[in-house]
């Protein structure tokens, strides 16, 4: 029953059952299951309560598997371990609608995308309403102890990024086995869908998109961030037609490659194939790539098979695109030629140099942008009421707190605020 200790987990024998989500106190269908399927391997691995109501349609027989024995077998069998994790991924991925889960200051609603390594739900803050998005790490992904140790690293290390061209994060949590990552909520659509469902950009918007990237990434380069995977399915454009770099830092970490990730190696450097160091021309790679789509709707290499793809990437030059499109101008001619080039010291050498290119014609056409190089300070407001024999303590502790701050940088300003 829903609510219930999940402490173990059944594979139905024969017969057959119904799956029901308990919500507002309506009963909302979720699934049939029968001979063959397992039924709550979700709660046996994420330690929580029971999400669901099971309720058999017929005669069931059931063979079951205990937490403590899951535990067992878990730790001495990869193989059931990953099969597993893949039917609660499968199960998360496929159900539209889900159980609310509380994630720390957070409760999920609903899925509404999935990838390679990740499930990405709806959700809200619980006290502010506001809405989020969170990702959650796959649980084939997170029992991989390097691999989880990896991204809990680059997490924590783009929780830090604070710029209006990259995705906010707002929080991480551990909980259930994974790790969630609690986003801002965009509204608008990813370059991905408009390349793909809308008419040809404008030369006007092309330009704002790419230098709004451009931005974005001198940001997070300034940072030592290397994104390894622009592509038109990680630039996300809003309803204002600002642009947001998203999967920043988390979409292939460093020394991996992720083959599951759909289109990654279409928009993938030679040194990435081959393994080895990444640093900004990495970026600009991809960037080149994603650039010459957008100018000509097709990549450069639009090969499908992959491994005939990574072949063109480590030993064919792309496309001369005003072969395409004989009308570009100069400037966005220019950075192609420079970017997309297999040797990365051939290639421009930062992303500072490629707005520097582009800002002639950005001025031309009357784009003005910000960009931000001095480092980027966040505010919080904090009031205290206490009661009034206690001011002297709070004073010192006032004081000392003071103190502590200042040496990570961080300034304290105190304003009396009477009869609140």
């Amino acid at each position: 029953m829903q609510g219930d200790e999940g402490d173990c987990l059944y594979i139905i024998r024969s017969g057959s059952c119904t799956v029901q989500l308990e919500r507002e106190k309506k009963l909302h269908p979720v699934a049939r299951l029968k001979a063959g399927d397992i039924v709550g391997e979700m709660a046996l691995l994420t330690g929580e309560q029971r999400s669901m109501h099971v309720d058999a349609e017929t005669d069931m027989e059931l063979f079951s598997l205990s937490r403590a024995k899951f535990e067992i077998l878990s730790s001495e069998n990869l193989e059931l371990r990953n099969f597993l994790t893949e039917v609660l991924t499968e199960r998360l991925s496929t159900v539209k609608l889900t159980a609310s889960r509380n994630i720390g200051k957070y409760v999920i609603k609903e899925v509404i995308g999935r990838g390679g390594w990740s499930i990405v739900y709806g959700g809200v803050h619980k006290r502010l309403n506001f809405p989020v998005a969170i990702k959650m790490l796959k649980h084939t992904m997170a029992m991989d102890k390097d691999f989880l140790g990896k991204f809990q690293n680059e997490a924590y290390t783009i929780a830090q990024l604070n710029h209006p061209n990259i995705v906010k994060v707002y929080d991480i949590e551990e909980l259930y086995r994974t790790v969630f990552i609690m986003m801002e909520y965009l509204e608008g659509f990813s370059l991905e869908y408009i390349l793909e469902n809308m008419p040809k950009l404008p030369l006007s918007t092309t330009l704002d998109i790419i230098v709004q990237i451009c931005i974005g990434l001198e940001y997070a380069h300034r940072k030592g961030i290397i994104h390894q995977d622009i592509k038109p399915a990680n630039i996300f454009i809003l309803k204002d037609n600002s642009t947001k770099i998203v999967d920043f830092g988390l979409a292939c970490p460093r020394g991996n490659i992720d083959f599951d990730l759909p289109g990654t190696v279409f928009y993938m450097a030679p040194e990435q194939i081959q393994g080895d160091p990444v640093d900004e021309r990495t970026d600009i790679y991809s960037l080149g790539i994603t650039v010459y789509e957008i100018l000509t709707g097709k990549r450069p290499f639009p090969e499908d098979d992959l491994s005939k793809i990574m072949d063109y990437h480590m030993k064919e030059d792309a496309p001369d695109v005003r072969s395409i499109t004989p009308d570009i101008p100069d400037e966005l001619h220019a950075f192609l030629s420079m970017s997309i080039r297999r040797d990365p010291d051939q290639r421009i050498k930062s992303i500072s140099e490629v707005i520097q290119l582009l800002q002639p014609l950005a001025k031309k056409i009357g784009l003005q942008y910000k960009r931000q190089h001095q480092r980027e300070k966040r505010m919080m407001n904090l009031f205290l009421s206490y009661p009034d024999d206690q001011h002297l303590a709070i004073n010192r502790m006032i004081d000392q707190f003071s103190n502590d701050i200042s040496e990570m940088g961080a300034k304290i300003q105190i304003t009396g605020v009477e009869d609140i």
